[in-house]
């Protein structure tokens, strides 16, 4: 009696552990098939004070502004915000899709108030082609929008002055194992709606990670401009960035170059600096002055400080301009500026 209760029991025992064992297999394949969704992002603010000019912001209401280099982001002082970027991904075998939404004054100006920096989707046509639809940073420039993706926390004049983003459709070729190409069909740039029926194109030959850009768009909106973005490993702790443009529409636009050398102290520690000579060819407001042919000599010093996934960004700034682009601390017009900024960047 008891041999046969002893079988029994084995018996659902044996019956329970292959029930698991099926259950455990059906849970493991259900896994590998689920879509492959990541969720990044990162959320930033920092503290800005003038060393040679007044914290107190000028103006009222919507015309309020700070003294301030002539550039998009870190221009208030005191303590403020930047912004906060959630990067939702999925990526498939053969499609994927980002949607990229910030939020904060930083994600403002550089969104026009759409609170999405980019939103796409694309297919891997072949191992070496891929299509991609939808709203996407700009291809132009050493820098971009998210700071966590940039050694100084300010951006460059260069930057500054665009584009940010592009809506439209791009195809990206793999040549081989050095040469990339890239081909665009857009809105203008930074346009989320095209409501004149004018549309853009850009192009991108890379080689071994320096990048020649060309963008077009007649004379709706910038016209036309030439982009090399590049840099050097000139040893295992020195690294060397490189940003060259010229842009022109009818005459008014500018001409650049900045250089980005970044020298890592330890694993934890990098101090880098960006030089650059930004030039408008004409009063087109970018520094400032209105004054025509108006240039600025910019210097970054910019320390990088990581911590696990956060980043202490100190920084000392100097720009000097060929005219009276800025304000001293009794408020009279004056051709340069310092700065001080901190900024916390952490990622996700």
């Amino acid at each position: 009696m008891k041999t046969i209760t002893m079988t029994k029991y084995i018996k659902k025992i044996a019956l329970a552990c292959l029930s698991l064992a099926t259950f455990s297999a059906f849970a493991q394949e259900e896994e590998e098939t689920k879509k492959p969704v990541s969720i990044s992002g990162s959320v930033d603010a920092y503290y800005r004070t003038n060393l040679t000019a007044t914290d107190r912001a000028l103006g009222e209401g919507e015309d309020l502004s700070f003294i301030a280099p002539g550039t998009s982001f870190a221009n208030e002082t005191g303590f403020a915000l930047g912004m906060a970027n959630i990067i939702a991904a999925y990526e498939g075998e053969k499609v994927g899709a980002v949607a990229d939404v910030v939020f904060g004054p930083r994600g403002d100006d550089a969104t026009g108030g759409f609170n999405l920096n980019q939103l796409y989707a694309y297919w891997n046509v072949s191992d070496k082609t891929t299509l991609t639809a939808g709203r996407f940073n700009t291809y132009l420039g050493y820098e971009v929008i998210a700071p966590a993706a940039n050694f100084n926390y300010s951006t460059s004049y260069m930057f500054s002055y665009g584009p940010f983003s592009h809506v439209g459709l791009k195809a990206d070729f793999a040549l081989s194992d050095d040469f990339s190409l890239m081909l665009a069909f857009m809105n203008l740039t930074d346009e989320n709606s095209n409501l004149t029926g004018e549309y853009s194109v850009g192009a991108q030959l890379g080689y071994a990670g320096q990048f020649l850009n060309l963008y077009y768009d007649g004379e709706a909106k910038l016209g036309f401009e030439i982009d090399y973005t590049g840099g050097f490993d000139l040893s295992e702790d020195f690294y060397l960035g490189i940003n060259a443009a010229y842009q022109d529409n009818d005459g008014l636009g500018f001409y650049g170059v900045a250089l980005y050398p970044q020298y890592a102290t330890s694993e934890s520690f990098t101090l880098g600096l960006r030089g650059e000579y930004f030039q408008e060819m004409e009063a087109y407001g970018a520094i400032g002055t209105g004054v025509e042919d108006s240039s600025v000599f910019a210097v970054t010093l910019t320390g990088s400080y990581t911590v696990e996934n956060l980043i202490i960004k100190p920084e000392i700034r100097l720009d000097s301009a060929s005219d009276d682009a800025f304000l001293d601390n009794d408020l009279d017009p004056t051709t340069s500026l310092a700065s001080f900024l901190v900024a916390a960047i952490y990622s996700f």
